[in-house]
């Protein structure tokens, strides 16, 4: 059984867009993945650890423990053994609290591979290997979360090339999400239902060369 980590926000954990409600495991798109894979025959088991709001590196200054920096390491030493580590995260680099720019998130993204690489992991056991997902390109934002991502879609401009950037200087793979799916009509930041099952059949080429 190969042990997948997936660390995300709430683009990974479900959210329905427009509600607090969350997708089904078989409908978001790790439940999508994790299943595909298995059809094809993989034993492999898709770790969720998907916080809502999660940054890379920074703090929320309204809600304790999103900084994805914090406790990273630990995390993989829980779960090792792990064949693959998915780091999908950046969007909420992009609230209207902060300034950031993609230049800012991708050097998040940069510090949490850094962390990865130097968790303590028993001996023998292996070193997982990084997957780097871009999110894709965060349209104006709508609805109950408008005012939290106001002007989210201009500050996040270049943010896949970014990322990209960086995943190729450490020698991590790269998979960007824009490429496959648009956000939400609804909210202009989350994924709607066909999404969450577009992006998890579009995944399981990648990821399965990655962890066979």
């Amino acid at each position: 059984m190969k042990q997948i980590l997936l660390y995300a926000d709430s683009l990974s954990w479900g959210i329905i867009p427009g509600t607090r409600g969350r997708f089904n495991f078989n409908q978001r798109w790790p439940g999508v993945l994790e299943l595909e894979l298995l059809r094809r025959g993989n034993q492999v088991r898709i770790i969720e650890d998907c916080l809502n709001g999660r940054r890379t590196v920074f703090e929320d200054p309204f809600k304790a423990g999103r900084n994805g920096l914090l406790g990273l390491e630990q995390r993989i030493e829980i779960n090792s053994p792990l064949s693959l580590v998915m780091l999908f995260l950046g969007t909420n680099d992009f609230q209207s609290m902060h300034n950031h720019t993609a230049w800012h998130a991708a050097q998040g993204i940069n510090s949490l591979i850094m962390a990865i690489r130097k968790a303590p992991i028993e001996s023998g056991m292996p070193h997982p290997r990084i997957l780097v997902i871009a999110p894709p390109t965060i349209q104006v934002p709508k609805g109950e979360i408008a005012a939290k991502f106001e002007g989210a879609e201009r500050k996040a401009v270049g943010l896949a090339a970014a990322i990209e950037r960086v995943a190729s200087e450490n020698d991590c793979a790269f998979f960007d999400a824009g490429m496959i799916t648009n956000t939400s009509r609804v909210d202009g930041v989350h994924l709607d239902l066909e999404q969450h099952q577009n992006l998890g059949h579009a995944l399981a080429d990648t990821v399965q060369r990655l962890v066979v």
